[in-house]
């Protein structure tokens, strides 16, 4: 698997690639080539084009959820197909909560195109449950929160099972893992609901407890230090090899987490290999 970063917060010197706060990642594998979220804007159409790489030939896209800095850019992405006439209609899976509204202080931050809109260019796929992209790359669905330390609070509000608006805990959020020989790699979009959780679920989801790497957004932001000490015993009794955290992680949570495991940087345009 080869996992390619098309917008983060972070760019490096030297590479002129645009960057913001929001995430996007391309990744190939077995013959597939799965677009993980947007970004804000449509800066990760630009970043591929340097990269000289294709976005009409992307075999499906997710959503890690249905915020706006992962899925912003599907109106550039939209005029993108126009422009370039793109025929192909491929997937978009995704929960079905990322396609509700999601409102924090009087602002819409969620997905701002109609599903309407969406499914003349994709066959939309909700998908709560675990699911098998390829042979070896999962899609995780709703992961379960059952740690009593991480992401407790709500994010602004969503429409509820009776149409009302209610407290919204981001159970879209969800992650993909990779099964290699040495273990997992875990690509997180930005991990609300937790990365311990996230871990967790894909341990068991996968059946292996090695983790090989696990790489994008974390959402430690002005960690609380006894959550984060919480974090970090969990991670410390963990078989990881490395981390990649970006887009939502601090630099102080990077440095705490380097405390326990060997956490590498990263920014737009960089690729990672996996076997």
């Amino acid at each position: 698997m080869k996992v390619t970063i098309l917008c983060d917060n972070n760019t490096t010197i030297d590479r002129y690639f645009l960057g913001e706060p929001a995430f996007s990642a391309l990744i190939e594998e077995d013959g597939q080539k799965i677009l993980l979220d947007t970004g804000y804007s449509d800066i990760f159409i630009h970043n591929a084009q340097l990269l000289g790489l294709e976005i009409k030939e992307i075999d499906s896209l997710i959503f890690s959820h249905g915020h706006d800095d992962h899925t912003g850019g599907m109106g550039g992405l939209l005029k993108y197909y126009e422009a370039t006439q793109m025929k192909k209609k491929v997937d978009l899976i995704a929960h079905e909560k990322a396609f509700e509204p999601k409102i924090s202080q009087g602002r819409e931050i969620g997905l701002n195109l109609r599903e309407s809109a969406l499914e003349g260019y994709f066959r939309v796929k909700k998908i709560n449950e675990p699911f098998q992209l390829t042979e070896n790359l999962v899609y995780l669905g709703e992961i379960p929160r059952r740690n009593d330390f991480e992401n407790k609070i709500t994010f602004g509000v969503t429409k509820g099972a009776n149409g009302e608006l209610e407290p919204d805990y981001i159970i879209d959020d969800t992650s993909l893992v990779y099964k290699t020989d040495e273990g997992l790699v875990i690509v997180t979009g930005c991990c609300h609901a937790g990365i311990c959780n996230t871990i967790e679920y894909a341990k068991e989801v996968c059946g292996d407890d090695r983790i090989v790497d696990v790489i994008g957004g974390f959402h430690l932001l002005n960690v609380d230090p006894a959550v984060m000490e919480q974090i970090l015993n969990y991670l410390s009794l963990q078989k990881i090899s490395a981390m990649h955290p970006c887009h939502c992680t601090d630099v102080k949570a990077k440095i705490s987490l380097a405390r326990v495991v060997a956490v590498e940087d990263l920014g737009v345009g960089d690729s990672f290999e996996y076997i």
